[in-house]
């Protein structure tokens, strides 16, 4: 079984990231995300995948820099965990998991919480194996998200999601509002390129709303602060492929 690196400042620029590896489209974002995380590897976030060229890696910091609409002051926050392909089963998220665990225990943190889907959302962790391995649902949106947490103390403060997500709907005049940041190497080409197309092809209007700080990340209309696509003002997705023309009205009928 392969073993783990965690990325560092020293490490950074030599390791890779993990998404969009070979993916030349998207180059400019990879090196946006890349930034992204030595910006953020200065506040206590972790990045830490197997040491091979392969998708399994998790995401995690303070809670109280959270890129999301959250109150769970004391816990640790995971951002992206994720397990393809062939290395699937094989007990390696179980290991990233115990991992983030023991390093949220050694900072005397309260626990763990992480946003997911009330069914399964694209580009966020798989909720119910995050519950069989003891997380809980404390508390859920209209919208379709879901808060879970993993408390190491019954009886400490249960997060929540922040006020900024509480309303039902965007006010918005356009037909399609993206919220998007450069959390996610695929954003900036396929939202500015891929969807303009998209949207331009169908007469839709386009309101694009890029996420660029913690202030903006924590008072988002949405908790998938890595993208969001709403559809005159109701939430659809957070699947980034409804961009493309080819699966964009598959998804927005979905």
């Amino acid at each position: 079984m392969e073993e783990f690196i965690t990325l560092t400042p020293e490490n950074i620029d030599q390791e890779h990231i993990c998404c969009a590896i070979s993916d030349k489209k998207c180059q400019e974002g990879y090196q946006k995300k890349r930034e992204w995380l030595k910006q953020e590897l200065q506040h206590g976030y972790v990045f830490r995948r197997l040491d091979a060229r392969a998708k399994v890696f998790m995401e995690y910091g303070p809670a109280e820099r959270a890129w999301a609409p959250i109150v769970a002051p004391n816990f640790i926050h995971i951002h992206c965990f994720w397990v393809s392909g062939r290395y699937k089963g094989q007990g390696y998220a179980k290991r990233l998991l115990q991992d983030a665990i023991e390093d949220a225990r050694s900072q005397n943190r309260a626990g763990l919480v992480t946003i997911v889907g009330t069914k399964k959302f694209h580009f966020m962790s798989d909720t119910k194996w995050l519950l069989r391995q003891g997380f809980e649902e404390v508390e859920r949106l209209p919208s379709g998200f879901s808060l879970l947490c993993l408390k190491f103390d019954s009886d400490g403060i249960t997060p929540s999601f922040g006020s900024s997500v509480q309303q039902t709907e965007l006010h918005s005049r356009e037909d399609i509002t993206v919220y998007y940041s450069n959390r996610c190497p695929f954003t900036e080409y396929h939202v500015n390129r891929s969807l303009v197309e998209s949207t331009q092809n169908r007469n839709l209007s386009l309101r694009i709303i890029k996420i660029e700080c913690l202030e903006q990340a924590q008072s988002a209309p949405t908790p998938a602060t890595i993208f969001s696509l709403f559809y005159r003002g109701q939430f659809v997705t957070t699947d980034i492929s409804v961009c493309m023309d080819s699966r964009f009205d598959k998804i927005m009928k979905q």
